[in-house]
């Protein structure tokens, strides 16, 4: 499972198999990414263009070509090592180069860069079909397969590369004969063609002049004083940008993180915070960007897809190589959620529409636009707390030391950053990591800051999977975390919410799951594992967010230097459970509307009416009545552009996992507990080399209960 990015995944990362040995490396190449002199096997960012870029690609291309003709055309019987390793080791510079260009791409969101990326696509889906529909290479894999239990040489690791490998091949039409072999061939290339697009739409979308509100003074009451300074610096960047004179009287406000989340949660005006809802509901709606059509597509050729597969949704395709196994199981969970949260959402709208019509009159009703500020305002008075109390405290070059510290104080790793590695742009850091026994571990590139291009969100990505090398030496994991928190304004410190350093350490927690690495084979090294696994390890990490021990190592007030009180942390608290049930409700939505995408058994209709499919999607776990033109199914990167296709309930599957695994660490009485910790690591290194159920019942002693999730949301008691 995975692309250029963990939380947001495209087909291209689904890319065969990964790394190989350098016995098959482009062979006189001049190409810096084949060349590279930097410690560690670092990409030379600062000697790569995008002709570069796709320049390796095409050679890598024909290198791996060339591999697997000499494993198809030998006369040896097909054995572990000349087919299966053979071919585990046939793509190390493919992966590279895509990788590479991928990451890039999108971080910089450079438009020669796009445009390659859009070229590459249809090239890379043709090479990865090509390999996966060789007859000749699927015959000796299952003769490697159906033999293995007869082979006493082959060790657990190696079973499991074997049956990753069979059913990689099984699971993309390698045992489809005839014209349906071409068919599958046409549909996955397709399907890369559109994903692609709709990606590209979503980013260029997101940086339209229409999705820009300009604002006045007088408009931005309620708003915090950073966050005004902040939309007077875009406002000031973009009139330069458009060769426009600044009166200085203007304020910009976007459908970018940074910008919309505290514009939603503090303006005052109600229609203003409507209208930037508006914007932001109808993104890739009409227009250059109109990615209305390309869902549909998407979803009919996945249906296609599944069909030609013996499938009858793509749902029960996709879901075979997953913890759930169905999609009866999703739904299974994603009821017993809605069962458990549904009467505490409804008593925290209640209580907030109550709240607000103290000042907006006994006819006031709650609408989606009004969540984030209500809600906010209700915490404020009931705890005397909101977000921006908590921000003095979350000063990001303290925070970055006290998140990166969260490993040392697990897992004894350390962190020394370099100028010695270049970034793939002047705001990336990048750190050399350290194991508990002072060894290099692997390499973290770090780019926090929002900066127009780049894509929104963030993500945890790689550059190079952890593996061990012919010698059996540990090639070192490349690996990067992506933010887009506000940029420093001047010498203005830049100041976290408390939701953006959950955002930070969710990504982190992807990261170590990456630098942890102790696999053989990258297959299945690192984030390689179950979609609905792979969630546990970030989410692990945001527990650590209330928990004082851990704050007072790094939560300093930015100008006194005092630890964060514990009443302000125990305010945070109650808030946050307060919230819980909207949080896991507006979670729910977006996983069953993946899931009426992916278990339709009937082609959407071109005249289909995609606002009216989503609500009716969404409608078991409504919270707000549907703004008429509003819908967020074209932006819906995840599902659509995304490796989250019939996949985004993973998010709920793993937060069980994630409350219950914190849990084991509370029964024990240190939430640092060095022999917790040292389980909890076990799972980290083993990747995707043991099942991930019995991974978790060795790290707990038993399967994992909803209830610690129930009692962490305050649910249950």
């Amino acid at each position: 499972m995975k692309k250029f990015l963990i939380g947001g995944l495209t087909a291209l990362s689904m890319m065969t198999f990964a790394n190989t040995e350098e016995a098959f490396a482009v062979k006189g190449s001049s190409n810096p990414l084949f060349n590279a002199t930097l410690p560690y096997g670092a990409v030379p960012f600062d000697k790569m263009t995008p002709t570069l870029y796709e320049d390796a690609v095409k050679e890598a291309i024909e290198a791996q070509n060339q591999a697997i003709n000499a494993i198809v055309n030998q006369r040896s019987v097909p054995t572990f090592e000349n087919t299966i390793l053979a071919l585990e080791n046939s793509n190390i510079d493919l992966l590279r180069a895509v990788l590479a260009v991928g990451n890039v791409e999108h971080a910089v969101g450079d438009p020669e860069l796009m445009k390659v990326m859009a070229d590459l696509t249809p090239i890379l889906s043709d090479q990865e079909a090509s390999v996966l529909l060789n007859q000749g290479l699927w015959d000796r894999i299952k003769q490697v397969y159906e033999s293995m239990d007869q082979d006493t040489s082959l060790t657990p690791e190696d079973k499991k590369l074997i049956e990753e490998t069979y059913l990689q091949f099984a699971l993309n039409g390698a045992d489809l004969k005839g014209s349906d072999r071409d068919k599958y061939k046409k549909l996955n290339s397709e399907l890369s063609e559109l994903t692609i697009k709709f990606a590209q739409n979503l980013t260029n979308d997101m940086k339209n002049p229409a999705r820009r509100l300009w604002l006045k003074k007088e408009d931005l009451a309620g708003l915090p004083a950073d966050i005004i300074e902040a939309a007077r610096h875009d406002a000031q960047e973009a009139l330069a940008a458009e060769g426009k004179d600044d009166d200085g009287s203007s304020y910009l406000f976007t459908v970018f993180m940074p910008s919309y989340s505290p514009f939603m949660k503090y303006a005052d005006n109600r229609e203003l915070r409507k209208k930037l809802y508006t914007l932001y509901n109808t993104r890739n709606v009409g227009g250059e960007f109109d990615n209305v059509q390309i869902l549909k597509d998407i979803a009919n050729v996945r249906l296609e897809i599944a069909k030609l597969m013996g499938k009858d949704t793509f749902a029960d395709y996709q879901l075979q190589h997953t913890m759930a196994k169905t999609p009866a199981n999703v739904y299974a969970m994603l009821k017993e959620l809605n069962d458990a949260y549904t009467p505490a959402m409804q008593a925290e709208i209640e209580e907030i529409q109550n709240f607000a019509r103290q000042t907006e009159g006994d006819d006031f009703v709650l609408s989606a636009w009004d969540y984030s500020y209500w809600s906010d305002k209700l915490k404020n008075a009931r705890y005397s707390f909101n977000d921006e109390d908590m921000k003095p405290y979350f000063e990001l070059n303290n925070t970055i030391k006290g998140v990166l510290g969260l490993a040392t104080k697990l897992y004894g790793y350390t962190f020394k950053e370099t100028k010695d590695i270049p970034g793939y742009h002047p705001d990336v850091k990048v750190f050399e990591v350290y194991g508990p026994d002072k060894k290099i571990l692997g390499i973290l590139y770090a780019d926090f800051f929002y900066r127009a291009g780049k894509s929104p969100g963030a993500w945890m990505t790689e550059y190079q999977t952890e593996r061990k090398d012919a010698d059996g030496n540990r090639v070192l994991p490349l690996i990067s975390i992506v933010c887009n928190f506000a940029k420093p304004v001047g010498d203005k410190e830049v100041l976290l919410t408390p939701y953006e350093v959950e955002t930070f350490l969710h990504e982190f927690g992807h990261a170590l799951h990456g630098l942890s690495a102790e696999a053989k084979y990258t297959t299945l090294s690192g984030t390689n594992v179950y979609h609905d696994f792979v969630e546990l390890f970030s989410q692990f990490n945001e527990n650590y967010l209330t928990q004082k021990d851990f704050l007072d190592g790094f939560a300093k007030h930015y100008k006194t230097g005092k630890k964060m009180p514990k009443e302000l942390l125990d305010k945070f608290i109650k808030s946050s459970q307060f919230g819980a049930a909207y949080a896991c409700m507006r979670q729910l939505g977006f996983g069953y509307l993946d899931m009426a995408y992916y278990t339709i058994t009937e082609p959407l209709r071109a005249s289909q009416d995609i606002e009216v499919f989503e609500n009716e999607a969404i409608d078991p776990v409504r919270v707000f009545a549907p703004l008429e033109g509003t819908y967020m199914s074209p932006a819906f990167g995840h599902i659509f552009s995304g490796g989250y296709a019939a996949g985004y309930y993973g998010y709920k599957w793993s937060e069980e996992l994630d409350a219950d695994a914190f849990a084991a660490f509370k029964e024990s009485g240190n939430i640092f507990d060095k022999k917790t910790a040292a389980k909890f690591r076990k799972m980290l290194q083993s990747g995707g080399t043991v099942d991930p159920m019995d991974l978790y019942i060795e790290f707990r002693g038993k399967k994992p209960s909803v209830d610690a999730l129930l009692i962490r949301d305050g649910i249950k008691k």
